[in-house]
Parts: structure tokens; C-alpha cells; sequence
């Protein structure tokens, strides 16, 4: 029987609704089946009828989330003391939970102001459906004391002897900028309240209580409720001068500027929103100049319905073309920052990077002993792709490894090495000029830590010379050869990883597959055992993990480089936590086709099966067969891996390539790859467009891929 948790709000405005997504992520991550229920709906957008709780766990989460009743509709049942009639409609709407839960998560009724029936609304279902009781409060700068009261104030609600048990708590927005400060303005300061920070989990007398436990701290960050420039624009009814990359950027400060130059250009920093008169050229033109010297400025929004000349633009053109949004207001300037100042905090129904960040932020902060003591279960948790995160997150920072990165002045590269030392994922060595490396760091607001080491190319190249020649002397390289290669970042990044200087490499961002993978294969290559190189990709679909292979890499693999591959991303879904059960795929299944196709596929199968006896591999089987019990029954009834298949082995890269993203674009799926498999030591390439968080996940897969050739040359 599901555990079901019942979370209540302390107070108004506590984030009520990110807290229950984070649980939510949280228990997936530890690889529990969860489930979402929220009663009674509290649609706050005009826009929209549907809860905003309901959106974010059915688009976001992947989870299939019951309708639920109109507040109104319970507060008018209370009111005319039909309170049990409510309480048999809401179980019967819970009973539409999916039922394979391990845990349900209810979200309460955030009380809105005036509001008469909320609190005992919440205590009623809570006790209707047996649940325990998890209260989420935000200390809003109270003393510990004064939170002490708060919460026992709260918990009563819960005390009566018939009512649900109040486990815990989870404190949101910790340290928040309180009182009349505007959340993202300039006065938000975090430093002017750090006098008044304190460690509630230890200060408060109602942590100490065996029964009340401290569940999750969750600090207040500036990035979570920091809207797009393109909500500044509707939230003003703005126009745009130029929209640039107005649904990327995000306000982190705002300031009003009608000062000099000198006087104003400490407040040009990443995130700022320039709040100025439309005639103030100079700023304008100022702006401009920060913009292109690579400071990521969330926009410059003029006031009074003024706009520069059409000169000044043309003029200003090339910082434009950098991304800068541009608005205009028709109101005047102390409006429009007031406005600005006072917009809702609230996540928008389109935003998903956001909210994902808010997820992540909870999640992250969650006791993970009390999730695994909350609930216990005799079966084993699911591959899930928050479990698969979570593992190999917490496998790389076991590793503790070194990872080269050579495109070490890219942005996204130099905030996912900051992001990587900050959580103890890896060592991360940035390649590249130095002063370079630190200003595209400044001018993107990242501290890069002194923990982060770079390595100047030019200062090193030399001593790679010979050991290059030594490597690829029966290729006729001579030392001029080796040099001129070696200008290549990639290529020295290679060579420091072939002498063993560093344990992984990760390139590609800025790079092709090819520059990334052909000095591998020329200076690491491949594993003793292994004919081919091939790559996998992991599949993060909303209920499992799956590997796919090889969709990358070899072109046309005969069959002994078929069954090579096939063993190869067993061994890579052993390594990542994921029991194999191998599907060799073809357009047909067991005996019912043939052709040359098909009968390459079988050829593997069979030679897979001479050297692993012990592993669950099936083939020819297409992928419906593969994939979906019912379609196996009929199609492949005696196969223990049709219809449970976790690694699809693709007969050629075209089927594959063209397979993976189609899965991937169509299904909305998040994929973790190409992961290079094969080599004596790991390198992995990473796409164009990749997001700071896949190259972070790939620094991740690199340093877990690194624990397994250390074995191997240990063995």
C-alpha cells in the first residue's frame, strides 16, 4: 500500500506547490514509483483553468495527475455543513491515483487571504485519507524562537488524537530578502541580511522533538524567481525594439539609471535589467558596449515612450546581433520600476527551464536519510531518469576524477566546470589562455573556483611533442607534424590524457564529432578486447533508463563489430546501474524475414551469445516486439528479453542515428550521449547545442567511465 504524505502550508505564500514537485523528483531519484493528487483546484492565471500544480506534474513530471474539484465547490459544500459528502467525492477522486505508487504526495490548499474554511479543509482530507502530515513554512526572517511558535501554532491544527501525525517540516525561501524589498532589485542584497541568517535546524527547540524532523533547508536563490525579460514585456504591455534572446535571458537585478557613464557602469552586470529614459542615448549606447564585450545583460527597458535615433541603432547594430533585448514602455520610469519590482514571483506555465530549476533546488536539499526511511519497501526501486541522475551523480563524486576539458574559453564549458567542482562531480582542468578564461568568466557573472586549474597551451605544447612522435611513429609522424597537431586544444587534451596526466576528456561543445573523436582513436585507442569503437546513448523516457547503441559512431558494422557492440553497451548499462537485457533490432523478428540485413543481425546474435552465455541477449527482434509486452506475446512469446529489452542494439548508424532522434524530438525525451565505449581511456563528445547541464551529466558519465578502465588495468 502507497505511503501518502499530506503537505500543509504553515502560511500563505510558502511555495507550496515547488515543494511538493521537489518531493516529488526527490523520491524518483532514490527510484520510487510516485504519484501526484491534488483535491481541489487554485488556478491563479486568468489564462488558464487548470491548477497550476496539475500542469507542471503532467508536463513536466510525466505524471498522470486526476482532475481535481473547484475550490469553490468545496467551501460551499462546508458551508452548508455537508462536509462528509466532500471527503466521499475526494476519496473517490483519489482512488484515480495510479495505484502502483510506492508514495502519493497531496498538495493542501494554499490559504488565500480571507479565506475561513482552508486550514480545516486541509486537516479534513489529511485525516480522510490516513496520511502524514509534512508542513512547509518560510521563516520570512523570524528568530528561532518566533518560528518555533509558528510551527507548534500550525502542527495544533493536527493535534487532536483522531487527526494525522505532522512528521515534519520543510522551510522554504530560507534567508529570503523580507519585509518592503523587492526580491530582484539591486536593494536585495543578500549581504546587508546576512546578520540575520541563522541555522534553524539547529536553533529551533521543535527540530529536537524525535517526532517533528527538520526534512529540508531550502535557501532562497535569486535564480529561482528570476523572471524572463519576455514576462517584463508582458507583464508592461512593452513593445520590443529588439527582442534578441528575451526568452533566455533573466532579470537578476533591476536598476534605474540617469547617471553619468562612470557612475553607472558597476551596475552593468550579467542579469541586469537597465531601467532608463528613452532619451538617454549615452546609457544606451553604454549598454550597448558592455553587451558587446560579453556581458549577458537581460535587457535595456526605456521609458516615457521615447526611443533613440535611428542613427544610434544602426549604430549599435552589432551589439544588438549579440542577443540584447531592447523594450520600450510608454510609462514613465518611477511606473515601470515599481512595476517591475512588485511582479509575481511565480513560476509562468511556460516556463520549464525555471520550474525545472526550482524542482532541482528543492529536491537537492532534501534529507535523503529520511527519504529512504519514509518508506520502506521489499522490492527494488526502478531505474528512473531522476534515479539515474541521482547515481551517477553520486558515483562520479566517489570517482573523484580529472577531467580535461579543452574548449576551456566556451561559456557553457566554464560553467559546467564551476557547477562540477561546486557538487564534488569531478576534478575539472580548463584548457586555454588564462586571461581569456577569466573574462568570459567575469562576463558571465560565473567565480570561477581556484580549485579549477588552467592549463595555458603554450606553455605546454612542447613537452608533447615527442611523446606524440613516440605514439604515431609507424604513421610516419615527425616532430614539425606533431607540433602543428598539437595546436589543435583537442589534440593536446588527448595527448595529456594517452601519458595519463588526467583520468577523462570531454570535447565538442564548440567542436565536431570527428575533431573530438579522430585523435582518440589515433592516441588513446581501443580497449585490449574490444575490435571497435562504438558509442550508446541513454534515453532518460519518463519511466526508465534504456541504452541505445551504436548511434554514432560506425557507419555499416559487420557482424563480428555487431556483436562487439552489443557487448559493449551491456557492459556500459551494467556499469551505469542498468540490468541488461539485450534487443539485436532488424525490420523483422526471430525467423520471419530475410536478406542480407537480417541475416547480419542473427549472425551477431549468435556470435554475442558464443562469448556471453550469462547475459539476456535476443535477436533479430523489431522494436514494437522489443519494446511493448503485448506486441511480444504474439510476435516473440518465448523471449525472455522481448518486451523488457533496457539496451537496443541498432543493426547500422542510419537506423540508429535516425531512430534516437526521433524518440528524442518527438517524445520530448532528454538523451545523455553519444558516451564513447571501447577506448582504453574515456573521451566523450558532446553536442553543439548542448544545455550546461548535459555537459555537466557528461562529465558525470566520463568520470564514472573512468572507475571502469582503472579496473580494467588493475585486473
Amino acid at each position: 500500500m502507497a505511503k501518502v504524505l499530506f503537505i500543509a502550508p504553515a502560511s500563505v505564500s510558502v511555495g507550496l506547490t515547488s515543494v511538493c514537485l521537489g518531493l516529488i523528483r526527490a523520491y524518483d531519484s532514490v527510484g520510487l514509483r510516485v504519484a501526484f493528487f491534488k483535491p481541489f483546484a487554485q488556478p491563479r492565471d486568468n489564462h488558464h483553468e487548470t491548477d497550476r500544480s496539475i500542469i507542471f506534474t503532467r508536463e513536466k513530471m510525466g505524471l498522470t495527475v486526476p482532475d481535481p474539484m473547484s475550490l469553490r465547490h468545496a467551501h460551499n459544500l462546508m458551508s452548508q455543513q455537508q462536509t462528509p459528502l466532500l471527503m466521499e467525492q475526494t476519496i473517490a477522486l483519489f482512488h484515480k491515483v495510479d495505484t502502483e505508487a510506492d508514495v502519493v504526495i497531496v498538495e493542501g490548499v494554499a490559504p488565500p487571504p480571507g479565506d475561513d474554511y482552508s486550514a480545516r479543509l486541509n486537516v479534513e482530507v489529511a485525516r480522510n485519507l490516513d496520511a502524514e502530515v509534512i508542513l512547509v513554512a518560510a521563516p520570512d526572517g523570524m528568530p528561532p524562537q518566533d518560528l518555533d511558535d509558528h510551527l507548534s501554532l500550525a502542527s495544533r491544527l493536527f493535534a487532536d488524537p483522531s487527526d494525522p501525525d505532522v512528521v515534519g517540516c520543510v522551510l522554504n525561501k530560507v534567508h529570503a530578502p523580507h519585509g518592503d524589498e523587492p526580491p530582484f532589485s539591486d536593494d536585495a542584497d543578500e549581504d546587508k541580511t546576512s546578520a540575520e541568517r541563522h541555522d534553524y535546524g539547529k536553533e529551533c527547540k521543535v527540530f529536537r522533538q524525535s517526532h517533528f524532523r527538520l526534512i529540508a533547508s531550502i535557501p532562497w536563490r535569486a535564480d529561482l524567481v528570476a523572471p524572463r525579460t519576455s514576462d517584463i514585456v508582458e507583464e508592461l504591455e512593452a513593445e520590443y525594439l529588439n527582442e534578441g534572446k528575451s526568452k533566455q535571458r533573466r532579470v537578476l537585478h533591476t536598476t534605474v539609471c540617469a547617471r553619468t557613464i562612470p557612475n553607472m557602469v558597476n551596475r552593468l552586470k550579467p542579469g541586469a535589467l537597465i531601467i532608463t529614459p528613452g532619451d538617454r542615448e549615452d546609457i544606451f549606447v553604454t549598454s550597448c558596449a558592455a553587451a558587446l564585450t560579453g556581458v549577458p545583460l537581460a535587457g535595456l527597458l526605456l521609458t516615457g515612450g521615447l526611443k533613440p535615433d535611428p542613427r544610434t541603432l544602426k549604430l549599435c547594430q552589432s551589439a544588438l546581433d549579440t542577443g540584447l533585448p531592447v523594450l520600450s514602455t510608454r510609462k514613465d520610469t518611477y511606473v515601470t520600476a515599481s512595476m517591475v519590482s512588485r511582479m509575481d514571483t511565480e513560476v509562468p506555465l511556460d516556463d520549464m527551464e525555471r520550474i525545472e530549476s526550482v524542482i532541482a533546488s528543492v529536491s537537492a536539499h532534501i534529507d535523503p536519510e529520511w527519504l529512504k526511511q519514509s518508506v520502506s519497501l521489499p522490492r527494488k526501486p526502478r531505474m528512473s531518469p531522476a534515479a539515474f541522475r541521482y547515481q551517477l551523480s553520486k558515483r562520479a563524486k566517489e570517482a573523484n576524477k580529472t577531467i580535461i576539458l579543452p574548449e576551456g574559453n566556451e561559456p557553457r564549458t566554464i560553467q559546467a566546470a564551476t557547477i562540477c567542482h561546486d557538487r564534488g562531480i569531478a576534478k575539472c582542468i580548463l584548457v586555454g589562455k588564462r586571461q581569456e578564461i577569466l573574462a568570459v568568466a567575469e562576463a558571465q557573472g560565473v567565480q570561477l573556483p581556484d580549485a579549477i586549474q588552467i592549463i595555458e597551451p603554450d606553455q605546454v605544447r612542447e613537452k608533447y611533442i615527442s611523446p606524440m612522435v613516440e605514439l604515431r611513429r609507424h604513421k610516419g609522424l615527425t616532430p614539425q607534424m606533431a607540433e602543428a597537431q598539437l595546436e589543435d586544444n583537442v589534440v593536446l587534451a588527448t595527448m595529456m590524457l594517452a601519458l595519463g596526466e588526467v583520468d577523462g576528456l570531454v570535447s565538442g561543445a564548440v567542436h565536431t564529432t570527428a575533431n573530438t573523436v579522430r585523435p582518440a582513436l589515433q592516441l588513446i585507442k581501443a580497449r585490449k578486447g574490444c575490435r571497435i569503437v562504438s558509442s550508446v546513448f541513454f534515453m532518460c523516457l519518463p519511466e526508465q533508463v534504456l541504452v541505445y547503441g551504436d548511434c554514432a559512431i560506425n557507419p555499416d558494422p559487420d557482424a563480428e563489430e555487431l556483436a562487439d557492440i552489443a557487448l559493449q553497451c551491456a557492459d556500459s548499462a551494467v556499469l551505469f546501474g542498468i540490468e541488461p537485457r539485450v534487443a539485436m533490432l532488424s525490420y523483422s523478428t526471430g525467423d520471419s524475414g530475410t536478406g542480407s540485413d537480417v541475416d547480419k543481425v542473427r549472425a551477431a546474435t549468435k556470435l554475442a551469445h558464443e562469448k556471453r552465455p550469462d547475459l539476456l541477449l535476443d535477436g533479430p527482434l523489431q522494436y514494437d516486439a522489443a519494446a511493448i509486452e503485448d506486441v511480444a506475446k504474439t510476435k516473440a512469446p518465448d523471449s525472455k528479453v522481448a518486451g523488457k529489452a533496457t539496451v537496443f542494439v541498432f543493426p547500422d548508424l542510419n537506423t540508429g542515428n535516425t531512430t534516437y532522434k526521433a524518440v528524442q524530438r518527438s517524445a520530448n525525451v532528454i538523451s545523455m550521449g553519444p558516451m564513447l565505449q571501447g577506448l582504453k581511456k574515456p573521451v566523450n563528445d558532446l553536442s553543439r547545442g548542448a544545455l550546461v547541464e548535459d555537459i555537466v551529466y557528461t562529465i558525470a558519465l566520463t568520470a564514472v567511465q573512468a572507475t571502469q578502465n582503472t579496473e580494467v588495468l588493475e585486473s
